[in-house]
């Protein structure tokens, strides 16, 4: 079956950075609504339409298309005294977006002078990213997969 608009899509992919470094890559295969859904990247959905089980695509990416600049705004200076103890470079906080209400993931990107970097933007922002994959799996989606959205089974969404 090829992919077209409301299949079930499970892919094997593999990210790498401008430098060919590897920064992530599925050890089990990830399934995903097509069609527009937001459950990837629009170039990669737009690069796998049409395609079948097996064949592959390699996409890349600048950083609005990707995981976007990284916002100064996100960076945030806070003292040692108002953090949980034993503050180290790499550990991940939450906290609520005053804005809008949503929760933001700060990791922990400096610790000096009795005070930590907290960095709320996506790791990989401000990168460009070379997006492999291939083609596990093509199947119709359900309807209940449609109203919701996303894929469920397996490798997607569980309720």
């Amino acid at each position: 079956m090829q992919i077209v608009k409301n299949s079930v899509v499970t892919i094997h992919y593999e990210m790498y950075d401008a430098d060919n470094n590897l920064l992530d890559k599925t050890e089990e295969p990830i399934a995903y609504l097509h069609g527009g859904y937001d459950g990837i990247f629009p170039m990669v959905e737009e690069a796998l339409h049409g395609k079948n089980v097996g064949e592959s695509i390699t996409v890349t990416m600048t950083p609005d298309d990707a995981f976007g600049e990284p916002e100064e705004e996100l960076v945030r200076v806070e003292p040692l005294d108002v953090l949980p103890e034993e503050v180290e470079v790499g550990m991940m906080f939450e906290a609520d977006d005053p804005e809008t209400g949503d929760v933001i993931l700060f990791r922990v990107t400096d610790v000096a002078d009795g005070k930590a970097v907290l960095d709320g933007n996506h790791p990989l922002a401000g990168l460009t990213i070379r997006f492999v994959a291939t083609v596990a799996e093509v199947r119709p989606a359900t309807e209940e997969e449609m109203a919701h959205g996303h894929a469920h089974g397996e490798h997607g969404h569980h309720h």
